[in-house]
């Protein structure tokens, strides 16, 4: 056991949370229309709660228990049995307890981010039930696969941070979400700009700095690779929004805070599974990629298909998390980690090709558990709210709770309610 060690988990850990929770709450919180500013915070919110207790009961079993033949954890932990002061697994530096914390922090922020797809129309009770069934059956075999000595792991995957098992794993879902639940009824006929560029500010902001105890943290020891993580991460960050305003500012003639902020998210959504991994000058180059990448999918393939993923999760995250695992497969070097594994322009081309394993496996888990959970979802509840409901915003029609109480606020709603 290593006390400093054990003293950056705890930050790290708690700057995760933190970046969830306001994080995440404010960047989709300022993001959505004013009707729907609360029921979105509590999406985030409401995941972290349930996905936690789940995480507590059997969700970390499954993900980091005794392997069973390469697919999932065994019933070792089960309501954190033989989760203790202990070094963590028996190998690391840090006691077991902030491990698993740490890990369950992961598991819920990848629920909060699908809420961006569906945002203004799931049903809250449909929201629950998805928060805890969706980590059961998709996030906790992945995360075995991957990081808890599962087929994947075993093959040679990398994903530092989550690149797979976090962002293709919550972008994809969010885009079969969004698919299966149906679009918005005014999806495009009303203009759904954010409504306070600020609080959307302030949560991108706040999403920055929790990256660094995301990235950093993910080393699970403070040491060399950590500083390397939390400096990929920066730099990739920088040379995306650099890179996202270049191109606002070639095709629409105008940069924007919005699409500033929204490229510095995808260049830290690229560098995630590689930010142990790389070089800063390869850190550059993913995160500056990421951003014609992203752009790319949120105006052109999501405007040519017409799918309604409300706040472009799978357009930041899916795709970003799919660039950035590939990405990890042709920058990575012993060099810099020799944990990890020589990419394919340091000469080992099978590296990108287990990248692309994992990256294909993640669709596809994600895809086919995401479809199959709403469907049964759909068997004992609606999944969606009434159209009346949702022409009023879920703040009010729902949780009768509007972000902003005035007077104004409160008569559209009533010409909507009585319109409808």
């Amino acid at each position: 056991m290593d006390t400093g060690d054990t003293t950056w988990m705890l930050i790290a850990t708690a700057i995760v949370i933190f970046m969830h929770v306001p994080g995440l709450a404010l960047f989709y919180g300022g993001l959505v229309s004013e009707r729907n500013v609360v029921s979105t915070m509590m999406h985030s919110f409401v995941s972290l709660l349930i996905v936690s207790v789940v995480w507590v009961l059997w969700g970390y079993s499954l993900s980091f228990g005794p392997d069973i033949a390469g697919v999932i954890g065994g019933f070792d932990y089960l309501g954190f049995n033989g989760v203790g002061e202990e070094a963590a697994l028996g190998t690391l530096t840090i006691p077991h307890y902030i491990f698993a914390i740490f890990q369950c922090a992961f598991a819920a922020i990848t629920v909060a981010i699908i809420s961006g797809g569906i945002a203004g129309r799931i049903s809250f009770a449909a929201w629950v039930l998805f928060s805890a069934l969706w980590v059961t059956f998709v996030y906790a075999p992945m995360a075995h696969w991957v990081w808890g000595g599962g087929w994947l792991f075993t093959m040679g995957e990398l994903d530092f941070a989550g690149g797979t098992v976090v962002h293709i794993l919550s972008g994809v879902s969010a885009l079969t979400a969004a698919i299966v639940i149906g679009p918005r009824f005014e999806h495009l006929k009303r203009d759904h700009a954010p409504h306070n560029i600020v609080l959307f500010l302030i949560g991108a902001a706040t999403l920055w700095f929790g990256w660094f105890g995301f990235n950093a943290g993910s080393a699970l020891a403070a040491n060399g690779v950590t500083a390397l993580a939390f400096a990929n991460t920066h730099v990739a960050a920088c040379a995306a929004g650099i890179g996202w305003f270049a191109i606002e500012w070639i095709i629409r003639k105008r940069p924007t805070l919005v699409g500033t902020a929204t490229g510095a998210i995808a260049g830290l959504v690229a560098i995630t599974p590689a930010a142990g991994y790389v070089t800063i000058p390869s850190a550059l180059i993913i995160g500056v990629i990421s951003a014609p990448v992203c752009y790319f999918a949120i105006h052109f393939i999501k405007a040519r298909f017409k799918y309604d993923d409300t706040l472009d999760a799978f357009g930041v995250h899916g795709i970003g998390g799919i660039w950035g695992a590939v990405a990890t497969g042709i920058f990575a070097t012993k060099d810099v980690n020799p944990a990890g594994n020589n990419g394919l322009l340091y000469g080992n081309p099978q590296q990108l090709f287990h990248q692309c394993v994992g990256v294909a496996t993640a669709i596809i888990l994600a895809t086919v558990g995401t479809f199959i959970i709403l469907k049964v979802i759909s068997l004992f509840i609606s999944l969606r709210v009434s159209k009346e409901e949702e022409l009023m915003g879920l703040d009010l029609s729902f949780h009768e709770e509007p972000a902003y109480n005035t007077v104004a606020q409160s008569a559209d709603a009533m010409k909507i309610s009585k319109s409808s």
